[in-house]
């Protein structure tokens, strides 16, 4: 009985300590001439100890050059090509698996949902009993809920495997690689990289196609950048039509998010287009990759548990919930 053993609870538990982020190196302040961004961290970078040049200068990003290198020399495909290419076969490769294993440990906690609301409620009956019994206050009756509460839903979780900060492997590869890819194609677009004796930048400034000629420079046109924002912004609203009774922090989160997708297209338009048409086929691939991850015979595919969210129908599902969202309100 938990009245019984309710001296052990008062015992303390570990506590898990989240260490702060040390704070960025300061760089320089020295006053700068009006520049586009890419060509403004040009001149930044060339500042002994910036640190957009130790990152411009490390090994993950020179990992990225001769990944983009080798791949372009393989293929033999022009630039615009090779960048595609490249960015469909990491996302594939790296991302998409993870994000099924995301999934994978979402649907395992949401089956977990119901189990941990049966012992929330035993649990809650129970440290009332003692709190009558022992003359608890409601304070220390409810830290003592919150305790035992913390530590049976960890024993639960390493029970299934399937503790929910594993579910975020995927933001912790899927962003160094995407700086680190932006950062390696601005180090080709500026020249500052050689392959076999010749400027990559010559490369791209011949590498583009259509209305980008020219991937070394800005898209004057802004298709690029405006693509960029569009999809960005479908990736966001798709997301959010999926979550059903959203917290108010859920939905400031969602609302950063849309600033920062309406944000990027001016930080696209000011960039080589190289970039841009990597963050386009990046955006284009992590789209594909939530579509696809709702298709009930990929998640089975995947080995990824059935959960109560799931659907048979989730693209006409999805299809309605938009036209709700959004049609509706313009009749």
């Amino acid at each position: 009985m938990l009245c019984r053993s309710c001296a052990g609870w008062l015992r303390s538990l570990p506590t898990l300590r989240l260490r702060a982020p040390g704070s960025p190196p300061a760089w320089s302040s020295a006053r700068l001439p009006a520049l586009p961004v890419w060509a403004a961290a040009s001149v930044s970078a060339a500042s002994p100890g910036g640190w957009y040049e130790a990152l411009a200068a490390s090994a993950p990003v020179r990992t990225a050059e001769e990944v983009l290198l080798g791949a372009q020399e393989a293929t033999g495909l022009p630039w615009w090509g090779s960048i595609i290419l490249s960015t469909v076969a990491l996302r594939g490769a790296v991302t998409l698996p993870l994000a099924a294993y995301q999934h994978y440990i979402l649907a395992k906690v949401e089956n977990l949902q119901p189990e941990i609301k049966d012992i929330a409620k035993r649990l809650n009956q129970e440290v009332a009993v003692c709190a009558r019994q022992f003359g608890w206050s409601k304070r220390v009756a409810r830290l003592t809920y919150l305790k035992n509460m913390r530590r049976l839903v960890s024993e639960l979780y390493v029970r299934d495997n399937c503790h929910p900060f594993k579910a975020t492997v995927l933001v912790w590869v899927q962003l160094p690689m995407w700086v680190f890819i932006s950062v390696a194609l601005r180090n080709l677009s500026t020249g500052a990289t050689r392959s076999d004796g010749i400027s990559v930048q010559e490369q791209l400034a011949a590498g583009g196609t259509l209305w980008f000629p020219d991937l070394t420079a800005m898209d004057s046109t802004w298709i690029l950048p405006v693509s960029v924002g569009v999809v960005n912004l479908l990736i966001v609203e798709i997301f959010a039509l999926q979550k059903i009774g959203t917290s108010r922090f859920q939905m400031y989160v969602t609302n950063f998010v849309r600033a920062v997708s309406v944000l990027m297209i001016p930080v696209a338009a000011t960039v080589p287009s190289a970039l841009v048409l990597y963050w386009l086929c990046s955006s284009l691939m992590g789209l594909t990759q939530n579509l696809l991850l709702r298709s009930p015979g990929f998640r089975q595919l995947c080995r990824i548990p059935p959960s109560k969210s799931d659907s048979e129908t989730p693209y006409r599902d999805l299809a309605a919930a938009f036209c709700a969202k959004f049609l509706s309100r313009k009749r």
